[in-house]
């Protein structure tokens, strides 16, 4: 008889994953649980699986595994990770408002604000330094038509490009040809960012191994950096996605970026393996 396993699914301003608890489950073959759970006709539907796991070193309290809808795994998700902070809490697995998540990409720190009633209302992740130029990620040299735009690491490789007018951006055609460039050997997450007059930047987003997404905290983050570093923002911007909202600060005394947004629970169910 083939196994079952309680999932969760969950979603940061509206970049949705399928949560399990591998502190309970066991998942032998992750990268293809990925690819079946998360198409959205014959699957639960998601952008991808996110294992919420022991941690490796005894600097953190959990680990994060995530893997893509493709089946390749991730170097970090910023909504990802606020929905694990969310769900540990309001779980009782932890009664910690600080929690160390070890990731790919390093330890991020979460911290979790937390209502009267004991629910999370969001949660601001420390993203640590970023970084515009990774041996690996980024040849410019080899580039092919690409358009100008900033390369910004968050632990996983961005490139944004700014533009006068998003809606006539063909974001599926754009963001699949430029993630397979040559000048990303590894590939690349695309942004498409435009500034508005009210100061926000209304961005849309094309995941490496996912496609279009709702949202993505690491492009939020890479799109408010580069907006900062090529003159266009200060060092805090609201970063307006398909899915919702995040707030992104650069800061001056440890040059940190520090992610704040949402995270909600969608619903739960059983999965075979």
């Amino acid at each position: 008889m083939t196994p079952e396993i309680t999932f969760t699914k969950m979603h940061g301003a509206g970049n949705d994953y399928i949560y399990v608890n591998t502190l309970l489950y066991d998942i032998p073959d992750p990268e293809a649980a990925s690819i079946r759970w998360s198409d959205r006709h014959k699957g639960i539907g998601g952008d991808g699986l996110v294992l919420i796991c022991k941690p490796t070193t005894s600097e953190a309290d959990y680990r994060m595994r995530i893997f893509n809808a493709d089946g390749s795994e991730a170097m970090m998700c910023g909504n990802a990770s606020r929905c694990i902070g969310k769900y540990l809490y309001e779980k009782k697995i932890t009664n910690k408002d600080v929690v160390r998540l070890e990731t790919l990409s390093g330890i991020k720190i979460l911290n979790l604000h937390i209502s009267g009633d004991d629910t999370v209302e969001s949660v601001t992740v420390d993203m640590l330094e970023p970084r515009f130029e990774v041996p690996g990620q980024f040849d410019p040299s080899k580039a092919v038509g690409l358009p100008e735009g900033t390369f910004v690491s968050m632990g996983n490789p961005h490139y944004v490009i700014f533009v006068s007018d998003i809606e006539a951006v063909d974001v599926e055609k754009e963001g699949k040809m430029l993630e397979y460039n040559p000048a990303f050997p590894e590939r690349c997450n695309i942004e498409f960012a435009e500034i508005r007059s009210d100061g926000e930047i209304r961005t849309r987003v094309w995941e490496r191994g996912s496609g279009i997404t709702m949202a993505c905290g690491t492009g939020a983050c890479a799109t408010a950096v580069a907006a900062s570093a090529t003159g266009r923002r200060g060092k805090k911007s609201r970063i307006i996605m398909d899915g919702g909202t995040l707030d992104i600060r650069w800061s001056d005394d440890d040059g940190h970026v520090y992610m704040t947004g949402p995270a909600e629970f969608s619903f739960e169910g059983r999965v075979k393996l």
